[in-house]
C-alpha cells in the first residue's frame, strides 16, 4: 500500500508527488525560459538541472535580473547537525558549489546546532556542536572556495545573529508558526522561535555590507516552509525576499514509496565515511530492485529502471548523459541484470567517496579558514 505523502522540514514519508508539492507550496517550475537564462551565464547546465532534479524555484528571475545589472547575489544553505553526513545531504551542496563556481559568488553556510538541540530530545547542545564540526569536514570536502565561503554556527555566532533574529521574530505570530510547521502547544518555546534564526543568513550579508544584496537559497523542497515565512517578513525589515531553487529528494534505498528520501533514521543510509565494503553491502542488501523475479524473465522482459533505486541514484551521481541512457536501455531490454546495475552504482559511489574522504581528512586543518570571523 502506498503511504500518505508527508513533507515537512522534520519528516518526509510516502510516495512524493512533486507536481502536487509545486501547487501546495506555491513554487514555480523551472521551465525552458529559466534554463536558457541560466545557460547564458553558466555554459552547459548542471546535470541536476538537465534531469529535473532541481525542479522548482522562487524569484530566480529576479536574482538573474540583478546579477545582469552587476548586483551579484550570494548563496545561502545549511545543515542541521543531528548525525553523520549521508549522500542525500550532498545533493544540494554539490549544486551550490556549481553555482558558486559559475557565478563567482559568496556562500553563507549555516549550521543549525540550536535547531537539532531544540527538536530532538536525545541530543545535547554539546553533541550538536560536535556533529556540526563533523559535518563541516564534509562541506569543505565538497570543494567550496574558502575565500568566498563563510560558516555560521547558530550557538557560536549568536552575537551577530540574535539581534537580527528578534527583528524577524517580532513579525511572526505563534499562529503562523503552528500553521506553517505543524507545531502544537506541546512544543518548547525555543522550537517556536527557531525559524527566526534560520531567516537571518538570508539577509545578514546585506546588514554587514550596509547595502541590499539578493540571496539565492538552494535546498531540498521539504525545507520550504521556513523560507515562505522568511519571504513574508523580510520586506517588512527593508530587505529583499530571498530567492530559492529547490531539489527533489535522493530516494531511500527501500524505494520512494517506503522511505520518502534517504534518511539516517529510516532504514540504511550511505554515509560519506562508509568504506567500500560497507557501501557494497548496503546497496546489495537494501537497494530496491526493478528487476524480474527470475534471471530468465529479466533477460526476456527486462527490468524497470523507473522504480529501481540503483538506477535512480545513478541519475543523481552519473554525470554522463550518454552513459546513463545506455544503462537505462540495457536494463529495460534485459541485457543488464539487477546485480550488474547494483555493481555499477557501487563502483560509482565508491570512486566518489574515496576522493571525498581524502579531501575530508585534509579539511581538518582548514576549518578556521571557513568559520566566519566576527570583527
Amino acid at each position: 500500500m502506498t503511504k500518505e505523502m508527508i513533507v515537512t522540514p522534520w519528516e518526509v514519508k510516502g510516495n512524493i508527488d512533486y507536481d502536487k508539492l509545486i501547487a501546495e507550496f506555491g513554487v514555480s517550475k523551472i521551465d525552458d525560459q529559466v534554463m536558457t537564462r541560466l545557460r547564458k551565464h553558466t555554459g552547459e547546465l548542471h546535470h541536476f538541472l538537465r534531469r529535473n532534479i532541481f525542479f522548482a524555484h522562487r524569484d530566480l528571475n529576479f536574482v538573474l535580473d540583478e546579477y545582469e545589472k552587476g548586483n551579484k547575489f550570494f548563496l545561502y544553505t545549511g545543515r542541521g547537525p543531528s548525525g553523520g553526513t549521508h549522500m542525500g545531504h550532498l545533493v544540494p551542496w554539490l549544486f551550490t558549489k556549481w553555482l558558486q563556481d559559475k557565478f563567482g559568488v559568496e556562500l553563507w553556510f549555516q549550521f543549525t546546532d540550536d535547531e537539532k538541540f531544540l527538536f530532538k530530545k536525545d541530543l545535547s547542545l554539546e553533541e550538536t556542536n560536535r556533529l556540526a564540526y563533523e559535518n563541516m569536514l564534509d562541506v569543505i570536502a565538497v570543494g567550496f572556495d574558502p575565500k568566498k565561503t563563510h560558516f555560521l554556527v547558530d550557538s557560536e555566532h549568536a552575537g551577530i545573529m540574535y539581534k537580527e533574529a528578534i527583528k524577524v521574530a517580532k513579525h511572526i505570530t505563534f499562529s503562523t508558526v503552528k500553521s506553517a510547521f505543524g507545531l502544537t502547544n506541546e512544543h518548547n518555546i525555543g522550537a517556536i522561535f527557531y525559524t527566526a534564526m534560520q531567516a537571518v543568513p538570508a539577509f545578514l550579508p546585506s546588514v554587514i555590507a550596509k547595502k541590499e544584496i539578493p540571496c539565492l537559497i538552494p535546498y531540498a523542497i521539504d525545507q520550504d516552509p521556513h523560507f515562505r515565512v522568511s519571504r513574508d517578513v523580510l520586506p517588512k525589515l527593508g530587505h529583499y525576499k530571498p530567492a530559492a531553487i529547490q531539489c527533489r529528494f535522493l530516494p531511500g534505498l527501500g524505494g520512494m514509496q517506503e522511505d520518502g528520501k534517504m534518511s539516517s533514521s529510516e532504514g540504511a543510509a550511505i554515509y560519506t565515511t562508509d568504506d567500500a565494503k560497507t557501501v557494497k553491502n548496503k546497496i546489495n542488501k537494501y537497494a530496491f530492485s526493478g528487476g524480474r523475479s527470475t534471471l530468465e524473465e529479466q533477460r526476456k522482459l527486462g527490468g524497470n529502471p523507473d522504480i529501481d533505486v540503483s538506477y535512480q541514484w545513478l541519475t543523481f551521481f552519473e554525470e554522463d548523459d550518454a552513459k546513463l541512457k545506455k544503462i537505462y536501455d540495457d536494463y529495460k531490454s534485459g541485457k543488464l541484470l539487477s546485480g550488474e546495475l547494483k555493481a555499477i552504482l557501487i563502483e560509482k559511489l565508491n570512486t566518489f567517496l574515496a576522493e571525498h574522504q581524502k579531501r575530508r581528512e585534509k579539511a581538518k586543518d582548514k576549518i578556521k579558514d571557513f568559520v566566519y570571523k566576527i570583527c
